[in-house]
């Protein structure tokens, strides 16, 4: 018999436990709950008089505009501000991360752009720009010129052009330019010395008892042949591939 009251003693001071534990529970959210409502009244006894203030502004602006905005209206967007309280602070946040960001970096950009006026400056100096639009205006004449056809075509015979430029642009041939274009300068300036009349053709048989015209007719000729010879290769040569 003493036995089962002192289990029924102790399940029910376990009891008791259990219940004070839950009774804890309920003070501490009764407490938390009279906190914020304290804080609540506390709030809206700080925003009486604001508020009051706010709504007589709010009518008059309202007053200004009840011509153009419905209340409905109002309602509505109010409510949607509320619905996306979140999203506006987030925004708000970012703006705020943007705007530090911007701060910090302002300096840096600041001496990056004087440098990059400074430079821009400089190219206009020295004609870069004018070159450019000159250049656009080549380009333009080019494709207002040539067809898809001619394009397509060009590409095609691009790689051949370029190695007759590299063979133009080696020591030797550039030589051999110079010395022609300073004979034809020679020449053109002889020319203009000399009488309008065409020489006879007993004065051209006299120049040809000079050595320096029978060696260059002599060169002429040689070049003439071997671009004959050159021309006949290629022509047997498509012959060929053709048969």
């Amino acid at each position: 018999m003493t036995v089962e009251a002192d289990d029924r003693t102790v399940e029910l001071e376990q009891k008791l436990d259990r219940m004070s534990d839950q009774l804890d529970l309920v003070v501490a959210e009764l407490r938390e709950q009279r906190l914020k409502r304290q804080q609540w009244e506390e709030l809206i006894s700080d925003l009486a008089p604001i508020s009051g203030e706010a709504m007589a502004l709010a009518g008059r602006e309202l007053e200004a505009v009840e011509e153009w905005v419905e209340p409905a209206d109002m309602l509505r967007l109010l409510r949607r501000i509320l619905r996306n309280t979140n999203n506006i602070e987030d925004g708000m946040a970012k703006y705020e991360s943007a705007m530090e960001l911007i701060s910090d970096i302002g300096p840096l950009t600041s001496g990056a752009f004087v440098k990059l006026l400074e430079i821009l400056d400089d190219y206009e100096t020295r004609g870069y720009f004018e070159f450019i639009s000159a250049g656009m205006g080549v380009v333009d004449k080019i494709v207002t010129s040539y067809s898809k056809e001619d394009v397509e075509a060009l590409g095609d015979n691009v790689v051949h052009m370029l190695e007759i430029v590299k063979d133009l642009t080696q020591p030797e041939m550039l030589a051999v330019a110079e010395r022609l274009l300073d004979v034809v300068q020679r020449q053109a300036r002889v020319a203009s010395l000399e009488p309008e009349e065409p020489p006879s053709l007993f004065a051209l048989a006299g120049k040809i008892r000079d050595p320096e015209v029978r060696m260059g007719l002599a060169r002429a000729l040689n070049t003439f042949k071997a671009v004959s010879a050159s021309e006949t290769d290629v022509a047997g040569d498509g012959i060929r591939r053709n048969q």
